[in-house]
């Protein structure tokens, strides 16, 4: 190429065109992420670091008056014997109802995509309804259900009990959050089990038929061929349901026993509610915030690292 061709206008302006593409295609992809990033700052970092920055105070919630005290709260956080409680009682939850739920999600969506059953459809909506009900139905199903005079549960144990004493399952501190998690449960299997199933569809027939062929049967199947390719899936789901069992914990607890009786029911959300709002001590409620955002990200950081593995692909 000679000199003139490469001063050549029509490459100076081609160089120009894709300039100008790059300049627009850049101004169009701020101005679409530009709203969604101001929403994120102002309704989720600001108020964040604003959490942070009270929980060194000391301040009632309702009046001007704020005392720094800097770490006092979290001393105080740390002598007090009713968050060590709601700290196990939301341990109990995130353990019981991880595991319950994910080992049944995962039988019933495996048993509604892979067995030939009459009605699957009807099944897959009976178990998706309690998804959409709200918290407060639920709680209300629930506690109709543990009702200790009409309640159905314990209508029922009365067949084998006798005329015994009833069981009251809302209102004994050591049977209360195990009443709780049952509602959670039942509350959640649908969701993820419709979650795992949209996993398990991808999976292609073929590599079944071949494992059928190699005389493996239905379980070794599962744990062999699904379960290694719905990891991804897995892996996801079980980060956001334990962030998700905390925040859940807290309607399920408000609207079913408002932490009692005499705080045994309460969990992380609950006790830090009750005293930034209820005992007008917010600054110390804050303090609690921070203590459950860092466990939180504590927990889905460890959870990502023990549950990381290789990518199967198919």
């Amino acid at each position: 190429m000679v000199v003139g061709e490469l001063c050549s206008p029509a490459i100076f302006s081609s160089n120009g065109d894709e300039s100008m593409k790059k300049k627009r295609r850049g101004g169009f992809i701020v101005a679409c992420v530009a709203p969604a990033v101001i929403l994120f700052i102002i309704f989720m970092i600001i108020p964040t670091i604003d959490v942070f920055r009270m929980s060194l105070y000391k301040w009632g919630g309702y009046t001007a008056n704020k005392t720094f005290v800097g770490l006092e709260n979290f001393k105080k956080l740390s002598q007090n014997p009713k968050f060590y409680q709601a700290f196990q009682n939301s341990i109990l939850l995130i353990v019981i109802v991880t595991l319950v739920t994910f080992c049944l999600a995962l039988i019933f969506a495996a048993i509604l995509s892979r067995e030939k059953i009459k009605g699957q459809n009807f099944f897959r909506i009976v178990f998706y309804i309690p998804n959409i009900l709200s918290v407060v139905v639920i709680s209300a199903i629930f506690s109709a259900i543990y009702d200790p005079n009409q309640g159905l549960l314990n209508s029922f144990l009365s067949l084998f009990r006798g005329g015994s004493d009833p069981i009251l399952w809302l209102g004994k501190p050591k049977l209360v959050i195990y009443s709780v998690a049952i509602a959670m449960i039942w509350q959640a299997v649908g969701y993820y089990m419709v979650m795992y199933m949209a996993s398990m569809a991808n999976v292609p027939e073929s590599l079944y038929e071949s494992a059928s062929l190699e005389g493996a049967g239905r379980l070794t199947q599962f744990f062999s061929i699904t379960l290694p390719l719905v990891w991804t899936n897995i892996r996801t789901t079980l980060t956001f349901f334990i962030i998700s069992t905390i925040n859940m914990s807290f309607l399920m607890v408000k609207a079913m026993t408002n932490g009692g009786p005499d705080g045994a029911s309460n969990v992380f959300l609950s006790y830090m509610y009750q005293e930034a709002y209820t005992n007008s001590s917010y600054g110390y409620g804050m303090a609690i915030g921070v203590a459950v955002f860092v466990f939180s990200f504590a927990l889905a950081g460890i959870l990502n690292a023990v549950t990381k593995r290789d990518e199967i692909e198919f």
